[in-house]
């Protein structure tokens, strides 16, 4: 409960009392922040930024999560088999999942550089045009996306393939002798029966894409212009990207963040109680 106290309930007590006042570098070093209720969050949804970046927050969280587990899924469903360097290969991909954030963004950022990127070199060779990645609003979002995918496979693969370790192999043996095929395998035993696994790498994966930050950030800054602003990106440049900071509706775009988070985190434990009672 201490735990709980110090290192989730203050901060997010001081995150909630940030966004009721307004501060300003000048009330953080003086004190006496005015009490202004809900004026910061009617601030932030009048904002122009605020439909883009809710757009490419939603974007950007689906986009991810779709094909972060549908690939998680394949490759624990392949490496499930055992074959000779099985375990050598599954450990080979978990590289983006041990790689610090920062390695990994900026990889992807010399990698689709628009001049020296081995991404448009690639196109080159085959006669294609080169694409401005990272500088053009039509490709800054999708750019970034691809990153975060790379980055999340995986986790989803690494609890997807722990999940199918606990299907007994007696299900697929009886299935193999009725004549089922691998396909008839997968979705009447494999899905099935990976379901509540599934669930908690979906929420999981939701909770932490919305907050996504460092790799948007190192890459796009999210730009160019607010082609790939987020809410992560940004409540920091209302906080600290300029040189008048709005530190107070900045605690207000976090806290819609959070607020997105519990919904999912609701709808999960209700789902859970009613498969529970079923």
């Amino acid at each position: 409960m201490i735990y709980l106290a110090v290192f989730y309930a203050y901060p997010l007590y001081r995150n909630i009392e940030l966004s009721l006042r307004d501060y300003t570098v000048r009330s953080f070093v003086q004190g006496g922040a005015p009490f202004v209720g809900f004026d910061n969050y009617i601030k932030i949804f009048q904002n122009p930024t605020f439909g883009p970046a809710f757009l490419h927050t939603a974007l950007f969280t689906i986009v991810s999560i779709i094909f972060q587990f549908t690939i998680g899924m394949a490759l624990a469903v392949f490496f499930y088999q055992n074959f000779r360097l099985s375990a050598t290969l599954r450990a080979l991909f978990l590289v983006p999942w041990l790689l610090p954030l920062i390695v990994s963004a900026s990889t992807w950022s010399w990698m689709l550089n628009s001049d020296s990127g081995v991404v448009n070199s690639v196109l080159n060779a085959f006669g294609l045009h080169g694409i401005n990645w990272l500088t053009s609003p039509d490709w800054a979002l999708t750019s970034v996306i691809i990153a975060n995918i790379w980055i999340g496979i995986p986790f989803n693969l690494v609890i997807i393939y722990s999940g199918l370790q606990n299907i007994p192999t007696d299900l697929y043996e009886a299935a193999s002798l009725d004549g089922a095929n691998g396909w008839q395998k997968f979705w009447r035993i494999t899905f099935p029966l990976l379901k509540p696994v599934s669930a908690i790498t979906i929420l999981l994966g939701l909770i932490y894409t919305l907050k996504v930050f460092d790799i948007i950030w190192i890459m796009t800054r999210g730009g160019p212009g607010t082609s790939s602003t987020t809410f992560a990106t940004w409540s920091y440049q209302l906080g600290f990207a300029s040189t008048l900071p709005d530190f107070s509706p900045a605690a207000a775009v976090g806290n819609v963040l959070i607020v997105i988070a519990l919904i999912f985190g609701f709808i999960y434990i209700r789902t859970q109680r009613k498969q529970d009672i079923a």
